[in-house]
C-alpha cells in the first residue's frame, strides 16, 4: 500500500536535514523545473518529464551531481544499498554467468550505470584474464568520478581493461549487464477515471509549490488493464521498453543481463496494486512523494517484465531466462561460494546472503531477466526456477 504525504513527511522528519549546499541545490532545480512549467501549455508536464529532471538535469539532478546515493544504512549520506555493496559473493556468482556468455560469445562486458563501480570491481577481480575490455555506459558525472576511485581502489590490476562510453557502439558481442538501472528511467504515471484513462503529472499551485495535475492520456498502451476500477493508478515506461528494444538491435552474439525489482505484466497490473508502484528512497527511508526533496531522492518504479522481454524481442533477440534473484544466484554457485570462505569470514557474509536470498528481503523482490543471440547453449542462472511462463501477457 502506498503511504499517504503525512505519513511520508513522517518518515522524512526522522531523516537528517539535507546539508546547506544539497538545499541551495534542490531549490536550483526546483526554479527550472517551475520555469519549465511555466512555459508548458496549461502549465503542466508530464510526470516523466518531471522525473528526467529531478533525475538527471545536469549539475542538478540525483544521480547527475551526487556522488554518495549509494552505500550503507544513512550514516554515509547515501540513500539506498544494492547487492554488489552487501558481498562480494554476488559479484562473484553473477561472474559465473558471465564467464558462460564470454565463453560463448566475446571476451567484452558493457555495463550500464555502474553505480559506485563495487560491480565492476569485483567482477574483473572474479573473471581475472577472461574479460579482455570492460566497458561502462555512465550518465552522472559524479558517479563516473566515484568509479574510478573504486576501481583503482579495489581492482588496479584491472583498471586498465575499464573504459567510459558516453554513445552506444553501433554493434557489440559479450556481456551487456545493468543492475537496478531499468527501475530509474522516466515513467509515465496514468490514472482510470469515468472518461478513460488520465495521465498524471506535475504544475503548481496558487501559492507556486509543485502538485499533481492530470489530464487525458493520449495513446493508450494496450497492455493497461481494460477492467481497472476507477481511481486505479499506475505506471509505464517507453524510455525502459525502448532502451532494452535498442540494447537487442546492438546486440550481435551474447546476452543481456538485468537485475531489477518488478513483475510480470499481470501481477504489476494486478487490482490489489491500485496505488502503483512509484517509490522514492531518502537517507534509507522510503515514502512516495516525488514532489518534495526535488534532486535530493532518488525515484523509482517497478519494472514490467513483461513489456521488457518483448521489446527484446521485437529487436531481434532472443528471450534467454527470467527467475528470481534467490534462484538466479543459487543457480550460478552462490552458497558454494559462501562454503568455501574460511569460518570467519563465513560468519560475516552469511547475514549479506540471507539478504541476497530470503524472499522477505531481495531474494524474491528482486529478479534476473535476460536475452540473447546466437547462444548454442542455455544460460546457467536460470538451469531451475525459470519463469518465462509467466511473462505471456494475460497470464
Amino acid at each position: 500500500m502506498k503511504t499517504p504525504f503525512s505519513a511520508a513527511r513522517a518518515v522524512l522528519d526522522t531523516a537528517p536535514e539535507p546539508a546547506p549546499e544539497a538545499s541551495i541545490r534542490s531549490l536550483e532545480l526546483q526554479r527550472l523545473v517551475v520555469e519549465r512549467l511555466q512555459s508548458s501549455p496549461g502549465l503542466w508536464m508530464g510526470f516523466d518529464e518531471f522525473m528526467q529532471m529531478a533525475l538527471y538535469e545536469p549539475g542538478l539532478g540525483y544521480y547527475a551531481a551526487n556522488t554518495q546515493v549509494i552505500g550503507h544504512w544513512g550514516h554515509d549520506g547515501s540513500d539506498f544499498i544494492t547487492a554488489p555493496e552487501l558481498s562480494r559473493l554476488f559479484a562473484q556468482a553473477v561472474a559465473r554467468q558471465i564467464a558462460q556468455i564470454m565463453r560463448l560469445s566475446a571476451p567484452f562486458i558493457m555495463e550500464f550505470g555502474a553505480g559506485t563501480g563495487k560491480l565492476a570491481a569485483e567482477l574483473l577481480n572474479a573473471l581475472g584474464d577472461d574479460c579482455r575490455e570492460y566497458w561502462i555506459m555512465e550518465v552522472s558525472p559524479a558517479l563516473e568520478a566515484r568509479q574510478r576511485d573504486t576501481l583503482q581502489r579495489l581492482s588496479p590490476g584491472h583498471q586498465h581493461k575499464v573504459c567510459w562510453l558516453k554513445t552506444l557502439p553501433t554493434t557489440f558481442s559479450g556481456c551487456m549487464l545493468g543492475n537496478e538501472v531499468l527501475d530509474a528511467m522516466p515513467v509515465k504515471c496514468v490514472e482510470k477515471s469515468t472518461t478513460g484513462w488520465l495521465e498524471r503529472g506535475v504544475s503548481i499551485d496558487t501559492s507556486g509549490q509543485l502538485t499533481w495535475a492530470s489530464r487525458p492520456l493520449v495513446n493508450v498502451p494496450a497492455s493497461l488493464p481494460d477492467s481497472a476500477n476507477l481511481s486505479y493508478m499506475t505506471e509505464f515506461s517507453a524510455v525502459a521498453e525502448g532502451f532494452i528494444h535498442t540494447l537487442a538491435q546492438v546486440l550481435a552474439r551474447g546476452a543481456g543481463l538485468f537485475f531489477d525489482y518488478g513483475f510480470p505484466q499481470h501481477e504489476l497490473y494486478h487490482p490489489q496494486r491500485s496505488h502503483g508502484t512509484l517509490m522514492c528512497h531518502y537517507r534509507h527511508r522510503a515514502h512516495d512523494n516525488p514532489l518534495i526533496y526535488v534532486g535530493l531522492q532518488d525515484i523509482t518504479a517497478h519494472v514490467n517484465f513483461t513489456a521488457v522481454a518483448e521489446a527484446a524481442l521485437q529487436g531481434g533477440a532472443q528471450h534467454e531466462g527470467y527467475t528470481s534473484q534467490a534462484r538466479f544466484l543459487m543457480n550460478c554457485g552462490i552458497t558454494q561460494g559462501l562454503l568455501a570462505l574460511p569460518e570467519a569470514q563465513r560468519r560475516h557474509e552469511a547475514a549479506a546472503l540471507q539478504k541476497l536470498l530470503s524472499e522477505a528481503e531481495m531474494g524474491e523482490l528482486f529478479k534476473v531477466f535476460a536475452f540473447s543471440k546466437h547462444l548454442p547453449e542455455p544460460l546457467l542462472g536460470f538451469t531451475t526456477g525459470d519463469r518465462s511462463h509467466t511473462l505471456e501477457p494475460g497470464v
